[in-house]
């Protein structure tokens, strides 16, 4: 590689690392990686291999489409995350409480277990269809972590650097399964299995909402990204709902993609996925989520 591209390759790289880690990416990064200490999960573990590799850009995006289509779940987030004022923040935060809680010590990971536990607390209200809501409720809490698992499984298993067998992909569910219990929820699903009857069960729960459709179109078509990047955005995009099952596309309102739809959209996630592997260089595996050399 020429001097030339590997400088663009690491100010590009640097540039997304700080997006989505925010300003203080670089120091979170430190503390992350190099305090000393026991961690909750082994250096090999699968949920550092998917937490860490450069599909967790779909996956991210899909889960985020998904946990709208709970009533309580999406009139939390829009009357309390901020997600279109500071949508940046928002990213930051999350990245951020996956990075301790993957690759951050033991006391760090338990340190921010307990910050967001106090802050689910203070986080309730009432739905449009007048149901109230709190953050900390554990079927909630369940809700947003079988989404986001799988989400994060999905993704890597159509983008990911290396195959995962179903014995990892097993595990990595039981490894996930830890902090949602640490943070409150109740029946966490513990395997693949375990993990596709409990988005069974909770179909009865789920539902089209103008609020929900509203966040799709927020995600899908205003990208808070400058212009030059919309290209690759729209990739992830497309990607993050062909990955989708159609009864979640038709309650967004969004188009599900047809098999040559849903090839055309594997081929753009793979190659934004390989483009930001590239662009974050051989350490992506720790500054995906939010640590790493820059």
């Amino acid at each position: 590689m020429s001097v030339s591209l590997s400088s663009v390759r690491d100010r590009a790289g640097t540039e997304l690392f700080l997006r989505v880690a925010g300003p203080d990416g670089l120091a979170q990064r430190d503390r992350i990686h190099l305090t000393p200490g026991p961690r909750w999960y082994l250096p090999g573990s699968p949920i550092r291999t998917v937490h860490g590799d450069a599909s967790m850009f779909v996956g991210g995006m899909r889960a985020l489409l998904l946990q709208s289509l709970h009533p309580a779940a999406m009139a939390a987030v829009a009357a309390h995350s901020g997600y279109k004022g500071d949508p940046w923040g928002r990213l930051a935060r999350t990245s951020t409480f996956l990075a301790v809680t993957t690759f951050g010590t033991a006391d760090d990971a338990q340190a921010a277990i307990d910050r967001v536990r106090a802050v689910h607390e203070r986080i309730r209200g009432t739905t449009p269809e007048g149901i109230a809501y709190v953050a900390s409720d554990p079927t909630l809490l369940r809700w947003v972590h079988v989404a986001e698992v799988d989400s994060f499984l999905r993704a890597y298993r159509l983008y990911g650097q290396h195959r995962i067998d179903a014995v990892d992909a097993d595990r990595y569910v039981a490894q996930a399964a830890r902090v949602a219990v640490a943070l409150g929820a109740e029946r966490v699903p513990t395997s693949v299995t375990e993990l596709a009857f409990a988005l069974r069960e909770f179909r009865t729960a789920l539902g089209p909402s103008a609020a929900a459709r509203e966040a799709a179109d927020f995600l899908l078509h205003e990208p808070p990204v400058p212009r030059t990047l919309r290209p690759a955005y729209a990739g992830l995009a497309r990607a993050a709902v062909a990955s989708l099952p159609l009864w979640a596309c038709e309650q967004l309102g969004v188009r599900h993609p047809g098999p040559v739809g849903r090839a055309g959209a594997r081929v753009a996630g793979g190659a934004v996925t390989r483009l930001i592997r590239w662009m974050l260089g051989p350490d992506d595996a720790r500054r995906v989520a939010g640590g790493g050399r820059p």
